[in-house]
Order: structure tokens, then sequence, then C-alpha cells
């Protein structure tokens, strides 16, 4: 057997022990996410990870990258068997895997090609992390876009909302972020693998970068006064599953929202599906919301299942007394599987049964995701929204001075999901130096300060309101900025990179 040298190209595991490294990898990083929310746990699985998949080929590189891809999944959407049963949470999480599985072949590509091109210290210490976080960070943003869309979730930007590398999200949003930490993490490898005294100076270039990175204070952005949000959480019965009768969800809303009723307010805010029928359709409903209005002599944000011909949508309106919905908002990213089915006849034929119950399929919107009160422009998000850039750049673009996030998590009651979900919401608020208000039917909903801390919150599994005075913010952030650019240098670049190392380790080979 040959024998594994570290500062080689070597593997310095055996396959069989890199299994299993990759799959405790794998769980060390769910406990990165809420509940736990552990910030320090990537700085522990990552370097694991990129260990095992060190020397590996294709084939070897496909199967460490998948067992970590699905310890990790198995347990972080684990939520999605909550009412629906074991198959979609596996399908979910075994397709994941093996996404990550594939983008891992390029990793274990980076460990052969660019010591072999840049055979240098400083190349294995500089260059080749560099690299190898570009591809990390590529492999998150091609999940999170393919396929269907792209399920964009267990990104290791979400995992440091709550450590000493939270302010730099709003200079580099999560992508870079997760750069920086897997950099950071890549680098304290190479440092092990190169294993020499007259190395050992070299530790010095990781820890210092982490340590200037952490005294980098937040973008600041500048204040534009305030407006008073009545939040209402309805704890209605929301889920798919739910027994209820006709605007039982309704009703929940409207007697959470009775103690702020006599309040002056500039917005009422209601959840997602916070409403059980189509207001622009039922003039019942219509009625109900017109009354409210006038009550409150606010205009209300609400959300609910609209039709228009054939076509149904998950929207959110804005209803104003004697004017019905002014304006709306139509989900950009409805859920796969969820809100409509892809390749309907195809899934069909493999779960018929599981098929069959989505019988009303969304259609994507195509409407920035911007509305206005009274001259403020509001960033809108429905649910998963939240987890996609492109709405949240999308709301920037169009002037936001504030987001407010409409959301239903009584299909995961029980779980860590609203947790997790609700750590997307902060990194949103940092990333843009806006406040933001997210508001669930049954919760947990929080209002969130540009600074990611907590302003108001109401727990979850309860009925209540919060009348809060929101602040509001103008200018745009470096993260917001330069998020589009920061997403192709690395993704681009990473991949450039990796390509012309390869070539130049086989032009040296042929000489």
């Amino acid at each position: 057997m040959a024998r594994r040298v570290w500062g080689s190209s070597a593997a310095p595991l055996p396959l069989w022990a890199a299994v299993i490294v990759s799959a405790f990898a794998g769980l060390v990083f769910t406990t990165a996410f809420p509940a736990l929310g552990w910030w320090f746990a990537p700085f522990v699985a990552v370097p694991l990870a990129l260990v095992s998949l060190i020397g590996r080929r294709w084939s070897g590189a496909l199967l460490v990258g998948s067992v970590f891809g699905a310890a990790f999944f198995l347990v972080n959407v684990s939520f999605t068997a909550r009412y629906l049963g074991p198959v979609p949470w596996l399908a979910l999480s075994f397709l994941e895997a093996l996404l990550t599985g594939v983008a891992a072949i390029l990793i274990a590509r980076a460990y052969r090609w660019v010591p072999a091109a840049a055979p240098g210290r400083w190349a294995r210490l500089l260059l080749l992390p560099a690299v190898v976080a570009g591809l990390w960070v590529l492999r998150e943003q091609w999940i999170g876009t393919f396929p269907y869309g792209g399920f964009p979730w267990g990104r290791i930007g979400v995992t440091q909302v709550s450590g000493p590398l939270a302010e730099l999200l709003s200079w580099v949003g999560m992508s870079g972020v997760g750069f920086v930490v897997v950099l950071v993490c890549a680098m304290v490898v190479e440092f092990l693998r190169l294993g020499s005294l007259r190395t050992r100076w070299m530790l010095a270039v990781p820890v210092g970068a982490l340590a200037l990175l952490l005294l980098v204070p937040a973008f600041p952005t500048a204040s534009a006064g305030s407006m008073r949000v009545a939040a209402v959480q309805g704890n209605g019965p929301a889920g798919y599953f739910d027994e209820r009768g006709a605007n039982s969800v309704l009703s929940a809303q409207r007697s959470a929202t009775a103690p702020v009723l006599d309040e002056d307010v500039d917005l009422l805010l209601w959840p997602e599906g916070g409403i059980d029928s189509d207001p622009t359709n039922n003039p019942a409903t219509a009625a109900i919301l017109d009354r409210l209005a006038e009550r409150l002599d606010a205009p209300l944000l609400v959300n609910a299942a609209t039709a228009r011909g054939d076509r149904y949508f998950n929207t959110s309106l804005l209803w104003e007394a004697g004017l019905g919905a002014t304006q709306s908002y139509d989900k950009i990213h409805p859920v796969p599987f969820g809100e409509y089915v892809p390749d309907r006849r195809v899934f069909e034929m493999l779960a018929p049964d599981l098929i069959g119950m989505i019988q009303r399929e969304y259609t994507p919107g195509t409407a920035a995701p911007v509305i206005t009160v009274d001259d403020v422009p509001i960033g809108l998000a429905i649910c998963f929204d939240v987890i996609y850039d492109d709405v949240i750049w999308a709301g920037i673009d169009d002037g936001a001075q504030v987001f407010m996030f409409q959301t239903n998590n009584a299909d995961f009651r029980g779980t860590d999901e609203n947790l997790q979900q609700l750590a997307f919401a902060r990194v949103r608020a940092i990333e843009t130096g806006r406040a933001v208000v997210n508001i669930s039917t049954v919760g947990t909903s929080q209002v969130i300060a540009a600074d990611g801390g907590v302003i108001d919150a109401l727990p979850a599994d309860v009925a209540g309101a919060m009348l809060t005075d929101v602040p509001l913010h103008t200018g745009v952030t470096p993260a917001i900025a330069l998020g589009p650019a920061i997403h192709a240098l690395l993704a681009f670049g990473s991949l450039a990179a990796l390509g012309a190392a390869g070539l130049l380790s086989w032009r040296r080979r042929r000489v």
C-alpha cells in the first residue's frame, strides 16, 4: 500500500476513513444551524470535509462528497417529513447530497491540479485555499439555482449571523462570508499539510486575516425615520392538514388583531396564508378587510391565494378601505412540489398519492417585490422567497427602506424550520442595512433591526400582535451593490482558476 503523505497530493486518509470523517463533518455542520446555531461549527466541519477530499479520484470524491451532503441534509431538512412522511424528506435530502457530491469532484481536482501547477509554499497557502473556497461557494450557488429554481438553504454565510463575522455580511453578503470561512479553514489545512518548522510562521497569515475581518464594523446606512407597524400572528389552523372551517384562519387573525384596533398605526401586517379566501374574488372577505382598514384608518398588508383566469398566485396585497387591493406582489419563487409540480406527469408515476395532493399550482410572479405606503417603499418576500438573493436585491433596487416578510410555518410546527428561516431574515437585515418585520401565522415572528438585533418578538404557537416603531433606512450596502459581481467572481473565477491549473499541470506532465 502506498504511504500517505500529508504534504503531497496523495490522500491522507484511506477511502473508508474519509467516508466516516465526511459523515461526521456533515453532522457537525448541522449544529451551525438553528435551533443550536453554533456559529463556530463550520470551522470544525469544513476542515474535516476538505481533508476527506484530498487525493480522491472523481469516484471517491463523488462518494465522500455525497456522504457529507447526506449527513447534513438528512438532519437539516428533516422538517419536510413533519406531515408528508419520509418520501419528500428523503428525495430532497438525497438529491441535494448527490449535487454536493458532484460539486465535491471539483474541489478534489483542485487539490490535485493547483499544487501541480503552482507548487510553491505561498501558492499552497493562498492560491489553493482561495480556489477551494470559491468552489465551495459555487456549489452553494449551484444547489441554490438547480433544479427547478434550486433550494439555497444550507449556506455557510447564514450560520455566521450570531457570530463575530456577522458585520461582514453587510460588506460581502452570504456568499462572501461563506468564502471567507472556507478560505480560513482551507488555509489552516494547508499549513498543517506543509508541516515544516520553516513554515510555522506562515500560520500568522490565516490567523491575522481572520483577526482583521473580526474588526470590520457593519456598513452604515442612513436613518430615514420610522413606520408604526402592527404585525399580527394569529396562530390559526393554517397548516395543510389542519382541521378548519370556512375562514377560520381569517377569524384567528382578526381575533389576534383586536388588541391593536384602537392604536395609531401606519400599517397592519398579516402573514402569508392569513386569509383563507381570495378577497379579490370574494365580496364577503373583501368587506371584512374594508371594515378592518376603516377601523384602523390604515392600509392592510395581507396575503392570500388569488385567481386570475385559470392561473393561481401566492399574492401579497396592500388593501385600502373602499379601494380594495391597490398594490400587489406575486411570489417569484413558488416552492416546487409544495406550491406547484414541475414535470407533473413524470412525478405522478413515481408518487401518485403525494403528487395528487397538490391540486392548485401557483404561477411565478413577475412584478418587483415592493409596495409603497405613505411614500415609503417596502420590500417584500413571501415565505421561502427570503432565501433567494435576487428577491432581496430587487427590493433594494426599487428603493425599499424596510423589509416585510410574510410566512406560514404551520406545516412545520414542532420543528426548527421557523428558526432556520428566521436566521435568513436576520441575515437579510444585516446585508441590506434595513429593519425587517418577519411575521408568521404560527411563529416565530420578530421585528429585526438593521444590525440583526431583535426589537420585538412573538414566540411560536401563541396568538399575538407586535406594535412597533420600525426604523427606516436609506443607502445601499456593498453586499447589495456588489452582490451579483461577488457571485460571478467567486463562481467563474474559481472555475477559471481550476481550469487553468488543470491545463498547466497537464502540460507540465507532458514535458
